[in-house]
C-alpha cells in the first residue's frame, strides 16, 4: 500500500457573522459560509483546504451545501486510495469524471497541496514555482452604499496603514446614483487611495459606455465586469472605449475562458479567483494565458475565509507581475475564524507565512462551534 494514500476525504459547512452586511449588485451578505475540507493519508498527514462562494447561488452554479454533497458523493470516492502526493494525478483523475466544479476542485486541490507541503516541509508556494516575493497588497471593499460611511472607513483604513486600494461595489441602483457615490468618494481621498469600482455583471452595454467614460475621467483606476459575460463582443468594444481598464472576473469561469478572452481583446485585466480555475495550480495557467497576452493581473477573491485566502495568496506570490494587487481580505471581513492562528495584515500587505504547508491549524474548538448541524 502506498503510504501516502487517501484514507478519508471530510466536509464541514461552516456559517461565519460579517463586521457588516456586504451589499453587492446580485447579492447583499449577512454572513459568509465556507466548506471546509480535511483530507487524511495513510501517513497520518491531514492537508486542509476550502470551497466558498457567494450568496448561495447568486454568484454561481455551485452552492456550498452542492459543493460538500458533490464533495461526499462523487469527489472522494475517486480520490479514496489514490496516491495523495501526487497531486497532479490526483487532479487529472477528477477532470476526467467530473465537468465543472471548479469551487469544489479548488478545495480539494489546496487540500492536497497543504498535505504535500506538510509531508515535505515546504510552504504551498514553494511547490508552485517558489515565490518572489514574501507579501501582498491588499484591497479593502467599501459597500456599505453609504458614501458617508465608505469615506468614513477609508478613511481609517488609511489611518491604520491597512489599506489603501478601494474596490466599491456598484450596480444595484440607478446608474447616476452610484457614480455619483463614487466620484465623491474618490474626491474625497484624491491621491491618497486608489479607487476602483465592480459592477458585477449589472450594466448594459449602453449605460456602460458613458458610465465607464465618466468613471474614467473622474480618477477611477478600474473597472471590474461591467457588463455581462455572455455579451463577448460588447466586452471587447468597451475594452476598446473605456478611458479606464475594464477587469474581467465573471467572464472567466475556468482557463479556456481565459484564452478566449486573451484572444479576442475582451479585457485589459484578469481577475485571478483560484475558486472559478479550479485551485492554485489552475489559477497559474489563467494567469500564464494573460501575461503571455499583455493582460495586467488582480489577485480577486470569493471571499474565502482564511484558508481560502492563503491558498489563493500562496499562488500570487509566485507571479512575476501582480499589477493590480489584490483583494484577499476575507478574514477581515469576518468576525470570528476558525484557525489557530489568523493570517497578519500589516502595513498594507498580507503576509505569506513560510510554515509547511499553506501555513495555517484549524481550532477543533471553534471549528465545532460554527459548523452547521
Amino acid at each position: 500500500m502506498i503510504s501516502s494514500a487517501i484514507e478519508s476525504i471530510k466536509t464541514i459547512i461552516v456559517d461565519l457573522p460579517t463586521i457588516r452586511p456586504h451589499q453587492l449588485a446580485m447579492h447583499t451578505m449577512q454572513r459568509q459560509t465556507l466548506v471546509i475540507v480535511r483530507i487524511r493519508s495513510a501517513d497520518g498527514i491531514e492537508g486542509i483546504g476550502e470551497a466558498t462562494t457567494i450568496g448561495g447561488l447568486a454568484y454561481g452554479n455551485e452552492s456550498p451545501d452542492s459543493m460538500k454533497t458533490n464533495i461526499d458523493r462523487f469527489f472522494a470516492p475517486l480520490l479514496i486510495g489514490q496516491d495523495g502526493s501526487n497531486v497532479n494525478a490526483a487532479m487529472q483523475r477528477l477532470d476526467r469524471s467530473i465537468k465543472g466544479n471548479t469551487f469544489a476542485k479548488s478545495g480539494i486541490e489546496t487540500a492536497l497541496l497543504d498535505a504535500q507541503g506538510k509531508r515535505l516541509g515546504l510552504p504551498v508556494s514553494e511547490l508552485l514555482g517558489g515565490r518572489v516575493r514574501d507579501s501582498l497588497e491588499v484591497a479593502w471593499t467599501l459597500a456599505s452604499g453609504d458614501t458617508a460611511k465608505d469615506i468614513a472607513e477609508a478613511e481609517q483604513m488609511l489611518d491604520i496603514r491597512r489599506h489603501r486600494l478601494f474596490k466599491l461595489k456598484i450596480g444595484a441602483n440607478e446608474v447616476s446614483r452610484d457614480l455619483k457615490h463614487v466620484i465623491a468618494i474618490k474626491k474625497a481621498l484624491g491621491d491618497r487611495g486608489s479607487v476602483r469600482v465592480d459592477v458585477n455583471q449589472a450594466w448594459d452595454e449602453a449605460v456602460a459606455i458613458r458610465a465607464c467614460r465618466e468613471l474614467g475621467d473622474n480618477g477611477i483606476d478600474l473597472i471590474e465586469q461591467p457588463i455581462s459575460r455572455n455579451n463577448r463582443s460588447g466586452q471587447v468594444r468597451l475594452n476598446q472605449r473605456s478611458p479606464a481598464p475594464i477587469m474581467a472576473d465573471e467572464s472567466i469561469e475556468c482557463v479556456e475562458d481565459a484564452f478566449n478572452l486573451a484572444a479576442e481583446g475582451a479585457a485589459s485585466v484578469f481577475a485571478l479567483k483560484i475558486a472559478k480555475n479550479g485551485g492554485p495550480r489552475a489559477v497559474l495557467r489563467t494567469a500564464a494565458i494573460a501575461e503571455a497576452a499583455g493582460i495586467g493581473l488582480y489577485g480577486a477573491t470569493m471571499l474565502e475565509g482564511s484558508v481560502g485566502s492563503l491558498a489563493a495568496a500562496h499562488a500570487f506570490v509566485t507571479l512575476k507581475k501582480l499589477t493590480w494587487h489584490t483583494e484577499l481580505f476575507g478574514p477581515l471581513l469576518l468576525t470570528e475564524d476558525i484557525v489557530t492562528e489568523a493570517p497578519v495584515y500589516r502595513d498594507f500587505q498580507l503576509e505569506v507565512p513560510r510554515t509547511p504547508g499553506i501555513g495555517l491549524t484549524l481550532d477543533e474548538e471553534r471549528l465545532a462551534f460554527f459548523s452547521r448541524k
